[in-house]
């Protein structure tokens, strides 16, 4: 068991949101920053599709206040499963980069092997949608009310959602190794969905096994891919998050002010 799993194992009772109708809902909260502030508990919060959840599930978001729900899926994709929602939710969809996601794939079924890796750090890479899916997020904690919660996710709540969780953290001042932990954390809490979704993609898509397994993996080289794509073209993530999110001196202390303590 890797260190980041085990972190994860050891907190996950307080981490992991247990859903019937979802998996890889979680709390950011409790994580420690730079300086040795932490992240508050139970104010944001990440996940995979929440189209399937039950009535006690939306009982469980009701009680931790999670009135606030940023869905990073494509047009397509959340057509296809509404998400399953409290009345009065402030929802918002934030499709950008998502919708060509079907001609990204194409290709998949004639890969082998390490092919897969390749083809996420290729997706990880891209930089061009990251703001325009991204800083309507910001905007949305930046104007959190003190007394509610907010949800972001995409389908598997590990691409989209991993890369949201990872600038949200960043931005409050947490190290980058605890943010790629938090990241490859979506290995443990998937595992019995990833298993399902790999034998599903080789059966009745005839997608190679390695290059399915590597699709479906939250690897740190994934992460990374983003990270230095940002570093490269923007300078840095803190020069990214500015220049790109928006997030000046005042929106970042404004940030930590409201979700660290």
């Amino acid at each position: 068991m890797t260190g980041s799993v085990f972190a994860q194992v050891a907190d996950s009772a307080k981490r992991h949101v247990v859903l019937q109708g979802t998996a890889n809902f979680r709390d950011l909260g409790g994580y420690t920053t730079k300086d040795g502030r932490h992240v508050k508990w139970g104010e944001i919060y990440r996940s995979a599709d929440i189209s399937k959840l039950t009535d006690a599930d939306l009982v469980v978001l009701k009680d931790r206040r999670i009135t606030y729900d940023v869905d990073l899926r494509g047009h397509r994709e959340s057509a296809l499963a509404p998400d399953r929602l409290n009345p009065g939710m402030d929802y918002i969809l934030l499709p950008a980069g998502s919708d060509n996601l079907n001609n990204w794939m194409k290709g998949v079924a004639n890969m082998k092997g390490n092919e897969g890796d390749s083809l996420m750090i290729a997706f990880y890479d891209k930089t061009d949608s990251l703001a325009a899916r991204y800083k309507p997020l910001f905007d949305k904690l930046l104007g959190l009310p003190a007394d509610q919660s907010l949800v972001f996710h995409c389908t598997a709540g590990k691409d989209r959602t991993g890369i949201g969780a990872a600038l949200v953290l960043y931005s409050l001042g947490v190290p980058y190794d605890t943010i790629v932990q938090d990241y490859t954390a979506t290995n443990y809490y998937r595992i019995t969905e990833n298993k399902k979704s790999i034998d599903g993609m080789v059966k009745y898509m005839h997608i190679d096994k390695d290059v399915a397994t590597a699709m479906l993996q939250a690897k740190k080289e994934y992460l990374d891919a983003t990270f230095n794509a940002i570093i490269s073209r923007y300078g840095s993530v803190d020069n990214y998050l500015r220049t790109q999110i928006g997030l000046d001196d005042q929106k970042i202390a404004l940030l930590k002010k409201k979700f660290l303590e």
